[in-house]
């Protein structure tokens, strides 16, 4: 038998070699445990912001001027879809915030506009109006979501959650803070156009005390009374981007009259109100405090002032990007304080929108004209009349649409779809028509290129019966209400935004569709995606 002697040197080191095995195993295993958690959690915060007419390309043109934290930690720690768009064609703000919130189209959520046409009274409707449910916290609007048709993701996790998740919206506006809400939401707060005090509905309840708070702390009809907006600072006033004939004296514009809260809506410091209030709500509530996931959808603001032309606005839309810089920093700041991180889960993507420009296309020799929708109705009704005897055909118009009168249509046993074809026939003739779809083409015909887009913006309960679509360049006009739009068919590049809990930083450059952000949050928060999503999450 061989004896083994250890000295006291080896047994010490022998020692701290199985203490330093030891420590090396715990700290792979709590590595392990780590990475477990981050697959299977869901984020305790889920934050959809909708930043209306936001458009890459001035995004990335404005990049010199902004800070550290705010779109260049998004782009640099977010996953980026460079190529989104929308899955109908003409979005507004209404029927974007109700297409993002349920993963759907107007051609099932019903909101396919600000406002539309009611048969019953031959009035516009407003989207989101409902005399049923005063406003409440200082607002004289009556409002719910009653016209939207389907489930949003907020309902969805109110379902799963039995109740307990905590849901709200905040938006300058009352239809985006509705329609982004939903249906279940505890609140939807937007800043009333009379007297600029944080609102919402009866039907959502009492005005949330945070909002109550963010009323009483800085009444914004005082202070707007020293407010000047001006350039946030001399390198904004500074910078030229636009091809607008050099420098121009720096902006300096007051709120005043009875659109100054209308008017403070569509200016930068919009958003510092919206960033404001987001931390309010995230301070002085208990969200993100429990294994429950809670959401919030934020709506700020990228257009022009007043909506007026760029050419005429170029610095403010300048310093407008600025401001939303800094107000989506506060925004992750907040988020970051609340939940961390790797909690949260955010997304952020556009309207799809653009304010029209205005130019006299025809001092430039470009194709224009000028399309009289209510002319073009008084024409088709003398022409249905000499083909189908005495009657008022054609009930109304609205925009692009015409309506007519079903009851008259089914009281002389016309046949409506040859009607319709009939309409369409003539209609085409027009100088200025590209194209005119009937409810019975859209909801009945052959497929022809571009119509998916047209169908998917169509609801027979709201629509017209016909839309007539001209070409670009052209102008509607409606002599019964002196509306008038220009036609534009040019692309608004801009992207989806995700950062957060289990995204990974990148680029992604296929096309992407808006409607896929609804099941793509579903899915991270384990409920099923809004009743009328069919779609697969993104990731």
């Amino acid at each position: 038998m061989v004896s083994q002697h250890i000295s006291a040197g080896e047994l010490l080191g022998r020692s701290m070699l199985l203490s330093l095995l030891v420590a090396i195993s715990a700290t792979s295993v709590a590595r392990g445990s780590t990475a477990e958690e981050r697959s299977t959690a869901v984020p305790r915060l889920v934050v959809n912001i909708l930043v209306d007419q936001l458009r890459t390309d001035y995004l990335e043109a404005f990049m010199p001027l902004y800070g550290e934290e705010g779109w260049k930690r998004l782009l640099r720690e977010g996953l980026v879809y460079e190529q989104a768009q929308y899955p109908l064609a003409h979005p507004d703000r209404a029927c974007a915030a109700a297409t993002i919130a349920t993963g759907s189209t107007p051609s099932y959520h019903g909101i396919v506009g600000t406002k539309w046409l009611d048969r019953a009274t031959l009035r516009p409707v407003f989207c989101v109006a409902d005399a049923a449910y005063p406003g409440v916290g200082g607002t004289r609007e009556s409002a719910s979501p009653k016209y939207l048709g389907v489930s949003t993701i907020g309902d969805e996790l109110k379902v799963a959650t039995e109740g307990k998740a905590i849901v709200y919206s905040i938006a300058p506006n009352v239809e985006t803070a509705i329609l982004t809400a939903g249906h279940a939401a505890d609140g939807a707060i937007w800043i009333d156009n009379q007297t600029g005090r944080w609102s919402s509905s009866s039907y959502y309840g009492n005005l949330p005390a945070w909002a109550n708070a963010l009323s009483a702390r800085g009444d914004l009809a005082a202070r707007l009374t020293n407010t000047v907006w001006q350039p946030t600072n001399d390198l904004v006033g500074n910078f030229n981007y636009f091809p607008s004939g050099g420098m121009k004296k720096p902006f300096a514009h007051k709120f005043r009259g009875d659109s100054q809260f209308a008017d403070f809506k569509t200016s930068g410091l919009i958003n510092a109100e919206m960033a404001d209030a987001t931390e309010a709500c995230l301070s002085h509530t208990t969200i993100g405090t429990d294994a429950t996931t809670d959401y919030v959808a934020i709506t700020l603001y990228a257009g022009n002032f007043r909506h007026r032309p760029v050419s005429e606005m170029a610095m403010e839309l300048q310093d407008t990007y600025v401001r939303l810089d800094q107000a989506l920093a506060q925004i992750l700041r907040s988020v970051e304080r609340k939940v961390g991180r790797e909690r949260a889960l955010l997304v952020l993507t556009s309207t799809g929108t653009c304010d029209e420009e205005t130019a006299d296309l025809a001092k430039y020799r470009i194709p224009t004209g000028t399309f009289d929708v209510r002319r073009a109705a008084d024409l088709l009704n003398m022409y249905l009349v000499a083909v189908y005897g005495q009657g008022k055909w054609v009930e109304a118009t609205m925009d692009n649409q015409i309506y007519l009168d079903h009851k008259l249509i089914k009281d002389k046993q016309v046949n409506l779809a040859e009607m319709l074809e009939r309409s369409e026939d003539l209609l085409l003739q027009l100088s200025g028509v590209k194209d005119v779809y009937t409810s019975h083409r859209l909801l009945q015909g052959a497929w022809t290129p571009g119509i998916s887009r047209i169908r998917a913006g169509y609801h027979p309960k709201y629509s017209g019966d016909i839309l007539v679509e001209v070409s670009p360049g052209w102008h509607y006009v409606n002599s019964d209400n002196n509306a008038r739009s220009q036609v534009r068919e040019s692309h608004i590049h801009f992207p989806i935004i995700f950062w957060g809990q289990s995204v990974s930083a990148g680029k992604a450059n296929r096309p992407v569709t808006v409607d896929y952000i609804a099941p793509t949050l579903s899915k991270a928060m384990r409920i099923r995606a809004p009743n009328a999503c069919n779609l697969e999450p993104l990731f």
